[in-house]
């Protein structure tokens, strides 16, 4: 998840909106949004998805990719083989 929080960070940074902006646009506490920027602490999937919808982001999950072919997945009870 590094890549994610770093790609937030960024926007937020290269956004122009201020912290206390960005709080009252996602209800996410501005001391949160500040440890976030510190590298101090992550946020739930809820709160990157008011993030993401504030900056202008998409989140878009896909298969891995090995040597240009998409990773095989198989899930049997639960359990990836």
């Amino acid at each position: 998840m590094g890549q994610v929080f770093d790609t937030i960070r960024k926007a937020i940074e290269a956004g122009g909106k201020t912290r206390y902006r960005l709080s009252k646009e996602t209800g996410i506490d501005q001391a949160q949004l500040s440890r976030l920027m510190g590298g101090k602490e992550g946020v739930s999937v809820e709160n990157l998805e008011r993030l993401a919808e504030a900056l202008g982001l998409e989140i878009v999950i896909r298969p891995r990719t090995i040597e240009g072919k998409a990773e095989k997945r198989t899930v049997k009870h639960g359990k990836r083989d």
